[in-house]
């Protein structure tokens, strides 16, 4: 791990959790913990595993947690290209795999990664124990305008600029702060690794990127539930809210209200909540991992309502 650490120029004085396991050639930086069937948290765009301390607390006496970072965020080396939802879909997979964890497990997809989430279920439906989308990405009728390459090109290159500029380390953390504080409806402190991974070239890159194939894993997913169907095991949307009354805010709770009917799904409210809502209210989401798979003698959590 040490060899990894110094790789990617994180300060000794923090001790990494969890190791390190090659996927597909890319150093990836994973975390297991708990006891119990399999349940896999994955957050939104550029975020880490640190993100979800708060729900896998409460979900590790329970579940064997597993968390890891996708390529150039957290801790995890660099891929050599961009991230598409196909493998995105067999990364869970095959980290799972290395894992020695070779049955069913339940995917908890938040924002970008309720696509992979999903992805996971309909292309690996003997490995998906269920699903929870947690403030999921929706799009109705994704149709990227540009070429994926040429997309994907741009954005490299914008961000290979930022970081010779250096605004990484001038504004990486500072960003990274801002986008928590306008996401969330609660007060939370800074975590640690913020300053530590947030400043550097290849997190920004990986952001960078991830934002570029939205739009196409998008529309990779979109394909996909016209051709593999969802296999039939539990699903749960659970919906951010803030307490407030705006159009934008109740156009997007009935567009999550929306994708739980389109997949046959349970629907529940977390508030208040923002879009970060593992921070806000990471009871509720852990609640909702174990009302879809659990007998409901385990909690130790509330679930949210109906």
């Amino acid at each position: 791990m040490s060899r990894f650490l110094r790789f990617l120029r994180v300060p000794r004085r923090l001790p990494a959790p969890g190791r390190f396991l090659r996927i597909d050639g890319v150093p990836l930086h994973v975390l297991a913990e708990g006891r119990g069937p399999v349940c896999v948290l994955s957050g939104g765009l550029g975020m880490a595993w640190f993100d979800w301390d708060a729900v896998a607390a409460l979900l590790a006496p329970y579940r064997t947690v597993v968390r890891f970072d996708r390529p150039g965020l957290g801790l995890s080396a660099p891929a050599p290209g961009p991230p598409t939802l196909a493998a995105e879909a067999g990364r869970i997979a095959r980290v799972l795999e290395a894992l020695g964890h070779t049955g069913p497990a339940t995917v908890v997809g938040h924002s970008l990664a309720g696509f992979h989430a999903e992805a996971f279920a309909r292309l690996h439906p003997d490995r998906c124990a269920g699903i929870v989308l947690a403030d999921s990405s929706i799009e109705d009728d994704p149709r990227p305008r540009l070429p994926r390459a040429v997309r994907t090109a741009w954005a490299g290159t914008v961000a290979q600029l930022a970081c010779a500029a250096g605004l990484p380390r001038a504004l990486g953390p500072a960003t990274r702060r801002l986008i928590g504080h306008a996401s969330t409806v609660g007060s939370h402190p800074p975590h640690p690794w913020e300053q530590a991974g947030y400043r550097t070239s290849r997190v920004l890159r990986a952001c960078a990127l991830e934002n570029a194939s939205y739009a196409y894993q998008a529309a990779e997913l979109a394909a996909l539930r016209r051709d593999r169907p969802l296999p039939g095991v539990p699903v749960a949307v659970l919906a951010a809210y803030d307490g407030s009354e705006s159009a934008r805010q109740l156009r997007a709770l009935e567009r999550q209200r929306g994708l739980a009917a389109e997949l046959g799904g349970r629907f529940a409210v977390a508030a208040p909540a923002g879009h970060l809502l593992m921070a806000d209210v990471p009871e509720s989401v852990a609640g909702a991992v174990l009302d879809l798979t659990g007998t409901g003698t385990e909690r130790g959590v509330a679930v949210p309502p109906v």
